[in-house]
């Protein structure tokens, strides 16, 4: 069983997010990182998948969307992992992505899509 890697798209790059995850000795990758700023959402997930990360986005409706396409088509993703960007600070988005990390394998991950709430404990 593999630990997450995860990759950020645009939406969820923040300097603090991204530094407490590294920090919490999470595998960490993002747009900025690889060099794929501004690629289309498709090829975001391609190439986590490619790269075994499981995605992480902001962007409900268009990764919904893929994921349907994908699933439909028989294609494999390797997660996604999705959130409201008003809904979480980065303490509760950092708390819930180590708690699904510490939950699930990437392996578990695959053809996943996975709302953060389900991490996130509620007070």
């Amino acid at each position: 069983m593999s630990q997450i890697g995860f990759y950020l798209d645009e939406d969820t790059i923040n300097a603090a997010l991204v530094k407490a995850l590294r920090n919490a000795n999470l595998n960490v990758v993002t747009v900025a990182d690889a060099g794929r700023l501004g690629y289309p959402d498709e090829d975001k997930l391609i190439w986590a998948t490619e790269q075994a990360r499981v995605l992480y986005s902001f962007n409900v409706r268009d990764f919904c969307r893929l994921h349907r396409d994908f699933i439909t088509q028989e294609r494999n993703h390797t997660g996604i992992v999705l959130a409201s960007q008003q809904q979480y600070s980065i303490g509760q988005q950092l708390r819930g992505l180590l708690k699904l990390a510490t939950d699930n394998s990437s392996e578990e991950m695959i053809d996943q899509l996975i709302f953060l709430s389900a991490y996130i404990e509620k007070v």
